[in-house]
């Protein structure tokens, strides 16, 4: 376990559904990875290798590179298969984790807001940029803070999974800031509405987030080189608004 790793005591694959969320969101990956030079893939903050597996199906090589010890544990789990990898790196300094040449990249999840300030997420992205080939998509989802700032917002959609005799809550709460920061909380808890005490907490942490708004992003994007940008409010390719769940961008190096 590594010290201070937010998300080790999260069964993010217990947690999330996943089955019915890839098959939501394969027609877009399939439609947004088209014409990647070569079938070789990144999955950046690849968490529990959920994406990475679906990639794989989808006929590239994948690494999925995670700073999650617990996550990639848990990835690895699954068992290993030809063309599959994981490894452990800290995105700001990804060149340090990853070499070669790639035909395109994913960062799903959220994952970019975890490098806090400007000069992280510029070196990753600059990072990227050396590994992709001329050409090579680039997706990138986060939540949308424009939203979450505008409207200070305080917590993501619960979600609930089946646990033995309970149920199982994923809570995510926020705390939005005036410096663009965000402070983050997902926190489990186990729902059973017979009991004497029927929430019992599981795990809860707390990690600070950069809220990178849509205009932010793109400077980020400017500043390492990509281009020719589409923009979406979803992982289905949903137009993008103020309002929209999320901040997707599909962008070329």
């Amino acid at each position: 376990m590594t010290p201070g790793d937010p998300y080790s005591r999260l069964d993010y694959r217990r947690l999330v559904a996943w089955p019915e969320r890839m098959a939501r969101e394969e027609p877009f990956l399939r439609q947004a990875l088209e014409g990647a030079p070569v079938p070789r893939l990144l999955d950046l903050g690849c968490g529990t290798g959920e994406h990475a597996r679906l990639l794989l199906s989808l006929g590239f090589d994948v690494t999925g590179v995670d700073a999650s010890e617990a996550q990639l544990a848990a990835a690895l789990e699954a068992g290993e298969e030809p063309g599959l990898r994981f490894v452990k790196g800290d995105l700001a300094a990804l060149g340090d984790a990853v070499s070669g040449e790639f035909g395109g990249a994913v960062c799903l999840g959220n994952t970019l807001p975890h490098l806090a300030d400007e000069a992280a997420a510029g070196r990753f992205l600059a990072a990227l940029a050396g590994l992709l080939l001329p050409g090579a998509p680039f997706l990138l989802q986060i939540v949308n803070y424009d939203r979450v700032h505008s409207r200070g917002e305080r917590a993501l959609p619960l979600s609930f999974r089946p646990d033995g005799d309970a149920t199982a809550v994923f809570l995510r709460l926020m705390e939005p800031r005036p410096d663009g920061t965000v402070v983050f909380c997902p926190t489990t808890l186990r729902f059973r509405p017979g009991a004497e005490a029927p929430v019992e907490l599981l795990a809860t942490r707390s990690v600070l987030l950069r809220g990178w708004r849509r205009s932010e992003v793109e400077a980020l994007l400017d500043g390492a080189g990509f281009a020719a940008r589409e923009v979406f409010g979803g992982m289905r390719g949903e137009p993008w608004s103020p309002d929209a769940s999320d901040l997707v961008v599909l962008a070329r190096r």
